[in-house]
């Protein structure tokens, strides 16, 4: 059984889910990266919030990112913070998805 969605449908679920932190603007940008990961592999994904939910952190900036990640390790403050590095790590290692509003980053 099949169940077609829209990427409005899809982002409210994954906003919605009780044990996701994604915002609705965090939730559209990584539907509309999946629906985009689709057209380049010609091929189908299937929706799967769990799954997604495991594989992607919505966080609300690079120094938020980098601070969970790599902690006392960094600059104390953001006005100390290398945003390129950051960008260059995530990139380097994973997926970085900015959004208006912050970042939804493949964890890795």
């Amino acid at each position: 059984m099949i169940e077609t969605l829209t990427t409005s449908e899809m982002a409210h679920r994954l906003s919605n889910d009780a044990y996701a932190s994604f915002s609705i603007d965090g939730a559209f940008a990584l539907v509309e990266y999946l629906e985009e990961l689709e057209e380049e592999l010609n091929e189908q994904i299937e929706f799967d919030p769990i799954g997604i939910r495991c594989d992607f952190t919505e966080y609300d900036s690079l120094f938020d990112w980098a601070s969970e990640y790599y902690g006392d390790d960094l600059a104390t403050s953001e006005d100390e913070f290398c945003e390129d590095w950051a960008r260059n790590e995530i990139e380097d290692n994973g997926t970085l998805i900015e959004f208006d509003g912050g970042i939804i980053v493949s964890n890795f």
